[in-house]
Formats: C-alpha cells, sequence, structure tokens
C-alpha cells in the first residue's frame, strides 16, 4: 500500500529537521533567534500559502530578519 504525502507535510518536515540542525550549529543567541524565526517564518509561509515553495522562502526570510531583531 502506497501512502500519499502532502505537500505541506514535507515541506514541515523539512523545516523542522533543517530548523534541529541549525539550532544545534548557533552559538549566539542571536544566531538562535534568527534561525528559530526562518523556521517559524517557513512553516506560516507554507500553510498561509498551500504548501507553495515562493511563499515557504518568503516566510522564512521574514521570519528570519524578524527573530534577528529580537533580543
Amino acid at each position: 500500500m502506497m501512502m500519499k504525502y502532502s505537500t505541506k507535510r514535507i515541506t514541515a518536515a523539512a523545516v523542522a529537521i533543517a530548523l534541529v540542525v541549525t539550532l544545534s550549529a548557533c552559538e549566539t543567541r542571536r544566531g538562535r533567534n534568527t534561525a528559530i524565526g526562518a523556521g517559524v517564518g517557513a512553516v506560516g509561509g507554507a500553510v498561509l500559502t498551500n504548501g507553495s515553495a515562493l511563499g515557504t522562502l518568503g516566510g522564512a526570510a521574514v521570519g528570519g530578519v524578524v527573530g534577528h531583531q529580537v533580543h
């Protein structure tokens, strides 16, 4: 039996894995905030645009900038 995976589910899993790897490499608080912001933004962008790659990347970019600015 073949399982169907939705684009949203695959994107969310990829973002979660990338976030874990990125957070493990961050040494500063600002770096962690940037990575967390990018991860949250990517998931939000993917959900809002039904898994669009452009929406996911845009959300990651905006989230990363916001996360970087948080102290």
